[in-house]
């Protein structure tokens, strides 16, 4: 006689990891169109055929200033706006020909961000078993994901996620799914791919429409992959931060804050500069503590390492005032809005690349506990907490 059939709780606990997600590797890419910010308003206005606004000129220049943005990378360049005029005018449909342009360019530029990861990881791009896709920048079908299936040599069975239109909290939110699949499927090895491109934002600046100049001297184009894996291989994989838990929330009464959406010429929507750091300010207190204290962590904030979307440098002070933090804590993303602008959720993934790097080259111990967090449409909280991994490449315990 055979032995006994597995119960279905057996079977279930079989299939689950042992250990909690963490992340394996990370690559970033931006397409190589740099445009410094002080040469951003030349750019801008020569582009759009707009130098006769010498005064909505003059005030774009001032906004530029007050972003906290040195430099940033664009896909779209003059050649290529000089081919679509229809692109300056916002009331024209454009829409189409934005969305050719995207759907080679996003798949492209994350394919180069996810192979830096996979080469960093060391394992044959056949070992990923999941891949998890995010854009704002696209709307097609198939996507991103189907794409990258041949450009990166993925096997065609990889379980595939696309996420569309989730704005600036999308990399976190694709991060919180990459955990769940990593734990709940023994030996999962998931890769999770930003991309963005902001051609779809593009439009001539306009009397009274003080968020076009936000838009144009904000947001950046980039891609960053991580790949997330439980129970690391020793001697093949190298964690770098346990992903111990993931939470979301939405804001009460927040709703307008920021709201995107599809039009005929491209995307439309509203970020209230106004609201949005109020909205940070009054709730980011409760989100993080709803987020910790139920896992027992009870380090004061300057204790623990900050991965924060740089969304913009009003809404990183805001954090810095309301949590008292020292300066040092927000400084990997205060340098990632610097050099690169917002790119939505590609962005924390660039910050994460940022905290890595530098606890490399700091001489003083790194804290053990960070958290991450990122904020989006709705007005929407996603929060991280994290685990530094040691040296040889596991968490304490």
């Amino acid at each position: 006689m055979g032995s006994a059939p597995a119960t279905v709780r057996e079977i279930w606990q079989a299939q689950r990891a042992d250990g909690p997600a963490a992340v394996l590797a990370i690559g970033t890419a931006n397409p190589a169109n740099c445009v410094p910010q002080d040469e951003c308003p030349d750019f801008y206005f020569r582009a759009t055929k707009s130098e006769h606004l010498t005064g909505l000129k003059e005030k774009f220049k001032r906004v530029c200033q007050k972003l906290g943005v040195q430099k940033r990378y664009l896909h779209h360049t003059e050649e290529l706006l000089d081919a679509h005029p229809e692109f300056l005018d916002h009331a024209s449909p454009s829409l189409d020909a934005r969305l050719d342009i995207v759907k080679t360019a996003v798949p492209e530029l994350a394919a180069s961000a996810s192979r830096k990861a996979i080469a960093e990881w060391g394992r044959p791009a056949t070992d990923i078993t999941h891949l998890v896709v995010t854009t704002n920048s696209g709307a097609h079908i198939p996507g991103v994901d189907f794409r990258l299936v041949p450009l990166l040599g993925l096997r065609p069975s990889v379980r595939r996620t696309m996420l569309y239109l989730n704005g600036c909290f999308a990399g976190a939110a694709a991060l919180r799914l990459a955990k769940d699949l990593a734990e709940n499927n023994r030996g999962a090895r998931v890769l999770v791919v930003c991309a963005e491109l902001t051609v779809l934002l593009f439009s001539r600046p306009e009397e009274g429409c003080f968020q076009t100049l936000i838009n144009q001297g904000l947001f950046g184009d980039g891609a960053g992959a991580v790949i997330v894996g439980a129970d690391p291989v020793t001697a093949v994989e190298h964690p770098v931060f346990e992903i111990v838990s993931a939470a979301q929330t939405i804001i009460a009464e927040s709703e307008n804050a920021i709201a995107m959406h599809l039009t005929k010429g491209g995307y439309g929507g509203n970020i209230s500069t106004r609201q949005v750091p109020v909205f940070i300010g009054d709730n980011i207190e409760r989100c993080l503590s709803d987020t910790l204290e139920p896992l027992g962590i009870g380090a004061k904030w300057n204790d623990l390492f900050w991965a924060v979307h740089p969304g913009s440098s009003a809404i990183l002070d805001q954090v810095d005032a309301v949590l008292q933090l020292k300066p040092e804590k927000l400084a990997a993303s205060r340098r990632v809005l610097s050099e690169y602008g917002n790119m939505f959720g590609v962005t924390v993934i660039f910050v994460l690349d940022e905290l890595r790097r530098r606890k490399e080259t700091e001489e003083e111990e790194a804290p053990e506990w960070g958290v991450m967090v990122a904020f989006g449409p709705g007005l929407t909280v996603e929060t991280m907490v994290l685990h530094r991994c040691t040296a040889q490449g596991t968490g304490a315990n």
